[in-house]
């Protein structure tokens, strides 16, 4: 089987030759394949140095880095990591494991379980945001998968060609998690040991504003993938609300046969009407949705005949 280890890379150049270096002796049969997002430091040089098959991608973001990685390189097994050197390349055998014994399609680097992520890490306000998207994926797409944001994951070659990158950012990780629960890819969670970055490394994600990113795709995959669900929301919000400003003006009307407060009348008409839309936009996206879930089952069931032909 061909290994490929991706490794998306912005001004890592004090830790990427160590990541090159441990994947090399942990899986010297795999090609190293280090993608630069436009680095202002040595971190091209370095990782060639070191035996990598450098890349530039110029399209500044890792899910442009990830979509690139996806589309140009071939392989049977995929080992997505960081070159922060925050994952242990130790692990990878076991990662890969479950793609060979065909358990799994995606495997999970999970750091959360044995506690090191919590030790390790310095951010505080990164442990509240992985535990919120985590809670709320979990609410919103009923999965028990313990940690969602991890950049430590492994594919097989069905997932990596049939996964639509559509995010830009940071986002990709809780993209590629959800795309994996609604489309039915066989997951597995491997608990893996996490390291904080060493000192003089900086981190690139912004606990606030990548934070805002991710929960604004995580609204828009909700919408995306479950419209019926989040249109019902907004319906059932407005049609309370409607219920709450026209009651008193029924009321006044059935015993006066008269409506002196017509502001609230329209505004109780304008939340009954958004209410309505709402919901017609629900059934119209869900059947959608419903179609295009069947058209990509057809897809990946002539992507796999297509393959076993080969």
């Amino acid at each position: 089987m061909k290994i490929a280890v991706l490794v998306p890379c912005y001004n890592e150049e004090l830790t990427i030759g160590k990541v090159v270096e441990d994947f090399k002796r942990e899986l010297p049969e795999a090609d190293i394949y280090v993608y630069d997002n436009n680095s202002k430091d040595n971190t091209s040089k370095i990782a060639e140095e070191k035996g990598a098959i450098v890349v530039k991608e110029y399209r500044q973001g890792k899910g442009n880095v990830v979509r690139s990685m996806f589309r140009d390189i071939d392989a049977d097994i995929y080992i997505m990591v960081d070159g922060d050197d925050t994952y242990p390349a130790e692990a990878a055998r076991d990662m890969i494991q479950p793609i060979i014994d065909g358990e799994a399609d995606m495997v999970i680097g999970d750091r959360l379980s044995n506690g090191t992520y919590f030790q390790e890490n310095k951010r505080p306000f990164h442990d509240f945001g992985n535990n919120l998207v985590k809670g709320l994926i979990g609410l919103l797409f009923k999965n028990e998968i313990r940690d969602i944001m991890t950049g430590y994951r492994a594919f097989n070659r069905y997932f990596v060609k049939t996964m639509p990158v559509l995010s830009d950012g940071f986002q990709i990780e809780t993209e590629m998690s959800i795309h994996a629960l609604d489309k039915k890819f066989l997951l597995k969670e491997i608990p893996i040991d996490y390291r904080d970055r060493p000192e003089g490394s900086e981190s690139k994600l912004s606990t606030f504003k990548d934070g805002y990113r991710v929960l604004s795709a995580l609204g828009s995959l909700f919408k995306n993938y479950k419209p019926m669900a989040f249109f019902g929301i907004v319906t059932l919000v407005s049609f309370l609300l409607g219920l709450l400003v026209g009651v008193p003006v029924i009321f006044e009307f059935v015993k006066t046969s008269f409506v002196s407060k017509v502001p609230s009348a329209i505004l109780a008409v304008g939340f009954m009407v958004i209410a309505i839309l709402s919901l017609v936009c629900g059934v119209i996206l869900d059947t959608i949705v419903k179609n295009n879930k069947m058209n990509y089952e057809l897809y990946l069931t002539r992507y796999k005949d297509l393959s076993i032909k080969k």
